[in-house]
C-alpha cells in the first residue's frame, strides 16, 4: 500500500483558511488528517490553534473544536419561528450573541409517526450548512413544546373565519382562523393567537385568537408589536407592584446632606424618569489652579429594591427599560420609575453620589462616593440648557445661567479635553425621532436634535462610570464592567476591503486604536458617502457586554468601566450601586454573596435583554416610519444609495432618515451586472449605473407597518458605468 506522500506542516494562513472553508467545527484530528501530519507536527496545530484564538480569528467551541467567529456549532438548540411560502418550518438559534441576523434554519420533515412540529417549538437539531447564512436542521431530539403563539393582524373570510397575516417579516406563511377561532377580533385588529395542532405537515397552519390587541392603524399598536414579538415583560407580578406601592421617603439617617448644593437634572423633553444629577464649581484650592469639581448624584435605587426581593426579581427579568415613542416599558413600577427614584425638582431624593476632582486639562486627582440626600434645583432639558449657554435662556434657566450652566459647561471644556487626547472612538450616526401629537397621531419622523448639551452629560456619566469602577477594584469587590473588545481580525479585514473601494486606507500591521477609525471618518466627512462609512466602521465594532471579567472599553479607550448611573432602567447599574454599598459599608441594600457568585450569569443574561431591547425600540421605530410613510404612498423624495446587493438598492430618504428597498426588477429593461468591487449595479445594454453613496430620486410604491418595510421605485436617471464591469448579473425580472 501507498504511503501517504509527506508534506510540510501548514502555515497559520492554511489552518485558518481550512477552518474557514469547512462546513462546521474542526479540531486537532481534522487538521493533522487534512494536512497529513505527523508526531510533534500536531503540537504545531496547538499552537497554531491558540494564536488564531488569541487574536479572535476563530472561535472555540465543544470539546476544543475551532470555527471561524460567529459560526453556530453543528448541533444546538433551536426554536421554530414560522413557515416561508412553501410550508417549510424555518427556525433560528435558541440564543444568539453575534451581531447581525442570526442564521436562517429549514427544519427537515420529521420522520413518520414524530408529532409535528409548531411554532415556538424548541429541539436540538444537528445543523448541515447550506450557504453562508442558511442550514438544515434536522431534529435530535425536542427539548420543550413551545407556546406556540403568533402576532399578526386578522383579515376576515367570507365563512365567518379568517387569515392571520403574521407581524414578523421573517414569517412569509399565512395562518387560517376557523369560524369558532376568531375571539370576536375585528378586521384589521392586531391579535395575538395561539397555533392548534395539525396532523398535517404542510399547508396554512390552524390558529386560535387569544387576545386583541387593538386596531393596527392606531400607532399605538405599533409599540405592542414589538413588545409582543420580542418577549418583553409589560406587566409586573402583584408582589412587585405591592412592594412598589408600600415605598415611601427614605430618612436623612447617616446619608451626607446635599440639600443645598444646586444638583439639576438635563435630559430630553419626553424624558419621564430622571435618575441622574450633575453640578460642577471651580475648584478652590490654589494647588489645583483653574481645576474644576464635579458632582454626579444618582437615584438610590438600591434603597428600595433588594437582593432577592419581589422588585429585584422582576428588575432581573426584564433586565433594562425599553423605550418606544408612545410609551416606555420601564424595569421597575411607577410608584419608583416615576416616583420615589425619580429626582424631582424641590423634593428631598436619596442619592448615591460620587464627588471628583479635575485639573485644568480634565485629568481626575481624586473621587470620592458617598449616600446622601438631595433635592434637584431644576429639571432642564438638553435644548433649554444649549439655548442659554447660547444667549437665549428661558424663565427657567435665565437665574441659573451664571451659577450653574456656565461652571458646568466649563468643567466640560476640560472633561472634552482629556476626551481628545483619549482617542475615543467618535461616529457620527443621526437617530431618527418619532414624534407623537396630542391627537396620539405621528406628528413627524425626523432626525433627533444633538447639542454640545447631550455631549456635556455623556462625559459626566463617563467620567462617573470609571470612577465606579476604580473604587470597586480598589475595594476588592465583584464589579459588572461594561467591557468592549477591539474588532476582530476578519472585521478589519472585511473593514479594509470596503473602504480600498473608496480609495481610503486603514491602518495595518499594528496595535489599533479608535483614533485610527476616526482618521478614516475625519477624511470621509464631506463625502457623499459619509453617513455609510460610519455605519460600516460601527458593524465592524465588536459588541459591548456586561462581564465581572475585565477586558477594557475599546471604543471609550478606557482601562476600566461600570455603568453606574441609569439604575432605574439598567439592572448593571443596580448591581454596581450594590457593590460600592457593601465595599464601603453604607447600610441597607448592599450586594449579597449569592449574587456576586451569579456574576458572570446576570452578566450573560443582562446582555442578552440589553440586545432584545435594542430590537425591539430599532423594529418600532421602522414601523413607526412605515405608518407615517403610507399616506404618502406614490410620492418622491430625495434619497441616498446606502447599499447595493444583486437583487436591488437599498436607499435612505434624508428627510425622516427611512430605508427601503428599490427591487432590482424595477429598474428597467435591462440586465444588472453586481459589480461587487465597486458597489454598483450596472446594465449590460445601457451601461447606465447606481453606485453606493450617489444621490437619487425615489418613488415610494409600497408602506407596509406591519412589518417596517419600505418599497420605492427609481425616478431619476443612472449615470453611465465608468471603467470594466466585473460580477454577477441579474434580469429584470
Amino acid at each position: 500500500m501507498k504511503k501517504p506522500r509527506h508534506v510540510p506542516a501548514p502555515t497559520k494562513q492554511q489552518v485558518l483558511d481550512f477552518i474557514k472553508g469547512a462546513e462546521g467545527r474542526v479540531g486537532k484530528r481534522e487538521l493533522a488528517r487534512a494536512f497529513n501530519l505527523k508526531g510533534d507536527e500536531k503540537i504545531q496545530i496547538k499552537a497554531i490553534l491558540k494564536q488564531l484564538e488569541n487574536e479572535g480569528a476563530v472561535e472555540r467551541g465543544h470539546k476544543r473544536r475551532f470555527a471561524r467567529p460567529g459560526a453556530i456549532p453543528d448541533m444546538l438548540v433551536v426554536e421554530i419561528t414560522g413557515t416561508d411560502t412553501d410550508g417549510e418550518l424555518v427556525a433560528k438559534p435558541l440564543t444568539w450573541s453575534e451581531e447581525g441576523r442570526p442564521p436562517r434554519i429549514y427544519m427537515a420533515p420529521e420522520r413518520r409517526g414524530d408529532p409535528v412540529l409548531g411554532v415556538g417549538d424548541r429541539v436540538l437539531a444537528k445543523l448541515r450548512r447550506l450557504r453562508d447564512d442558511t442550514y438544515e436542521g434536522r431534529t435530535v431530539r425536542r427539548v420543550a413544546a413551545g407556546p406556540g403563539k403568533v402576532l399578526g393582524v386578522f383579515r376576515a373570510g367570507t365563512d365567518g373565519g379568517g387569515r392571520l397575516i403574521p407581524t414578523d417579516r421573517r414569517q412569509k406563511a399565512e395562518y387560517n382562523v376557523g369560524r369558532g377561532d376568531t375571539g370576536g377580533a375585528e378586521p384589521g385588529e392586531l391579535v395575538l393567537a395561539e397555533v392548534l395542532p395539525s396532523p398535517r405537515p404542510l399547508g396554512l397552519r390552524a390558529v386560535r385568537i387569544v387576545e386583541r390587541l387593538g386596531d393596527m392603524a392606531d400607532p399605538r399598536s405599533v409599540s405592542l408589536v414589538s413588545i409582543h414579538a420580542h418577549g418583553i415583560p409589560n406587566e409586573f407580578p402583584a408582589d412587585a407592584l405591592e412592594q412598589a406601592k408600600a415605598a415611601g421617603a427614605a430618612p436623612l439617617g447617616k446619608r451626607e446632606d446635599l440639600r443645598a448644593v444646586p444638583l439639576v437634572t438635563i435630559d430630553g423633553e419626553d424624558a419621564r424618569d430622571f435618575d441622574d444629577a450633575v453640578w460642577a464649581a471651580p475648584d478652590e484650592d490654589p494647588n489645583n489652579p483653574g481645576g474644576w469639581q464635579v458632582a454626579v448624584a444618582i437615584a438610590d435605587v438600591a434603597w428600595y429594591v433588594h437582593p432577592g426581593d419581589a422588585l429585584d426579581r422582576s428588575a432581573f427579568e426584564r433586565g433594562n427599560s425599553v423605550y418606544f415613542p408612545d410609551r416606555v416599558v420601564p424595569m421597575l413600577p411607577e410608584e419608583l420609575s416615576n416616583g420615589w427614584c425619580s429626582l424631582k425638582p424641590a423634593e428631598d431624593r436619596t442619592c448615591m453620589a460620587v464627588l471628583m476632582r479635575f485639573d485644568k486639562t480634565g485629568e481626575k486627582l481624586g473621587h470620592r462616593f458617598l449616600r446622601g440626600m438631595m433635592r434637584s434645583a431644576a429639571r432642564l432639558t438638553y435644548t433649554q440648557v444649549q439655548q442659554a449657554r447660547d444667549g437665549a435662556p428661558d424663565e427657567a434657566t435665565a437665574p441659573l445661567v451664571d451659577t450653574v450652566i456656565a461652571p458646568l459647561y466649563g468643567a466640560w471644556a476640560a472633561l472634552f479635553e482629556a476626551r481628545q487626547r483619549r482617542g475615543v472612538l467618535d461616529l457620527d450616526l443621526p437617530e431618527r425621532q418619532v414624534v407623537i401629537g396630542e391627537d396620539g397621531r405621528i406628528a413627524r419622523v425626523v432626525p433627533r436634535a444633538r447639542f454640545d448639551s447631550h455631549r456635556l452629560i455623556e462625559d459626566f456619566m463617563i467620567a462617573a462610570n470609571v470612577a465606579a469602577a476604580e473604587t470597586l477594584e480598589k475595594l476588592a469587590q465583584p464589579c459588572m464592567y461594561r467591557v468592549h473588545d477591539k474588532p476582530t481580525p476578519d472585521k478589519l479585514e472585511s473593514l479594509r476591503d470596503f473602504l480600498s473601494t473608496l480609495d481610503l486606507s486603514l491602518a495595518k500591521g499594528q496595535v489599533i486604536h479608535p483614533s485610527h477609525f476616526n482618521r478614516v471618518l475625519e477624511q470621509a466627512k464631506d463625502r457623499p458617502e459619509a453617513h455609510l462609512i460610519n455605519e460600516v466602521v460601527l458593524r465592524s465594532q465588536a459588541q459591548a457586554v456586561y462581564s465581572p471579567e475585565n477586558i477594557g472599553h475599546f471604543g471609550l479607550g478606557l482601562a476600566r468601566y461600570a455603568h453606574f448611573t441609569s439604575p432605574i432602567r439598567r439592572y448593571a447599574d443596580l448591581l454596581v450601586h450594590r457593590a460600592l454599598i457593601a465595599g464601603m459599608a453604607l447600610g441597607d441594600g448592599a450586594l449579597s454573596p449569592a449574587e456576586a457568585e451569579r456574576f458572570a450569569e446576570i452578566g450573560t443574561h443582562i446582555s442578552v435583554t440589553e440586545r432584545r431591547a435594542a430590537t425591539a425600540e430599532r423594529d418600532a421605530l421602522d414601523r413607526f416610519t412605515a405608518l407615517f410613510l403610507a399616506e404618502r404612498v406614490g410620492t418622491a423624495f430625495p434619497a441616498r444609495i446606502n447599499g447595493v446587493t444583486r437583487f436591488g438598492l437599498f436607499v435612505e430618504l434624508g428627510d425622516t432618515g427611512a430605508s427601503g428597498l428599490v427591487p432590482v426588477g424595477s429598474l428597467g429593461d435591462d440586465y444588472w451586472i453586481h459589480d461587487e468591487t465597486r458597489h454598483a449595479l450596472v446594465g449590460r445594454r445601457t451601461n447606465a449605473t447606481y453606485s453606493l453613496g450617489d444621490e437619487v430620486e425615489v418613488m415610494l410604491v409600497e408602506a407596509n407597518p406591519l412589518t417596517g418595510s419600505l418599497v420605492f421605485h427609481m425616478t431619476s436617471l443612472a449615470a453611465p458605468a465608468r471603467g470594466p464591469v466585473r460580477g454577477r448579473g441579474r434580469p429584470r425580472r
